[in-house]
């Protein structure tokens, strides 16, 4: 029986497999995400994620990593991480009123086996009109420096978003309609310890 670990430190991934009976040990994989213009958003999750997954199964061979990676995606723009709350308050500037698309990529490694698994997620999400008083009022409470496009699809949801087409789990980090089957599928199962 393999273990699972989770190569990431983000608290909302971590709750979200919890909240599905698994069982992670924590290994943030220290890999810096890398952009580009060259790939689509689709390629670069997809990309980031394998590469976080394999930085972290290297060491762990007889485990199952999971690795992920998000991007918010308006037109032909793309947003990561804001860099400050400036950075921040501008992606909600450009986002709200809006249909933008979340993009998660996930990459499953073990590498015993010499598995490597990469899947991608989209989700439509609409944002609600908001007042600059508003922006402000939720930039104090999502915490945004750390989540693409500087938003908390957890946090008070309805503050700011009118409408989710497709996986909610995608938009709060971690597609659990994808991330299931996978894991089962390699032999990881809800409530296994």
């Amino acid at each position: 029986m393999s273990r699972l670990i989770l190569a990431s430190a983000s608290p909302r991934r971590v709750q979200l497999l919890r909240d599905a009976k698994f069982a992670p040990e924590i290994v943030p994989a220290d890999v810096e995400e890398l952009s580009c213009d060259f790939l689509t958003p689709t390629e670069l999750t997809l990309f980031n994620a394998y590469r976080k997954a394999a930085a972290v199964a290297i060491r762990h061979p007889d485990a199952v990593v999971l690795g992920a990676d998000t991007l918010v995606v308006l037109g032909s723009e793309v947003f990561g991480k804001p860099r400050d709350l400036v950075g921040a308050r501008r992606m909600l500037e450009r986002l709200v009123g809006k249909t933008h698309i979340v993009i998660t990529g996930v990459s499953v490694i073990q590498v015993k086996v010499g598995r490597a698994i990469t899947r991608a997620v989209h989700t439509n999400v609409k944002f609600r009109l908001l007042t600059a008083t508003e922006i402000e009022d939720y930039l104090k409470i999502a915490e945004p420096l750390d989540k693409a496009g500087a938003y908390a699809a957890q946090k008070s949801p309805d503050v700011i978003i009118e409408r989710v087409n497709g996986s909610f789990t995608n938009v709060v980090g971690l597609p659990m309609e994808l991330v299931l089957p996978l894991l089962t599928s390699v032999g990881i199962q809800p409530g296994q310890t």
